[in-house]
């Protein structure tokens, strides 16, 4: 299994092993550290995704839609 990261500074993407979960990394972009999490956390934060795509809208207001 494969990880790919983005950055949340400045919007790089590195491909990680799985042993970077539960890790910080640094961006070779811009050089900042942030954390990878946890594959529990991974599986679950990609199963409310793909269950939300599409369906649920917030606009800058914080107002919902779907």
């Amino acid at each position: 299994m494969e990880i790919i990261a983005r950055c949340p500074n400045c919007g790089g993407v590195r491909r990680l092993g799985c042993d970077a979960a539960d890790r910080r990394v640094r961006c070779m972009r811009c050089k900042r550290m942030f954390k990878i999490p946890r594959l529990e956390e991974l599986q679950r934060a990609t199963e409310v995704l793909r269950r939300a795509k599409g369906t649920i809208y917030v606009d800058e207001g914080g107002k919902t839609y779907g």
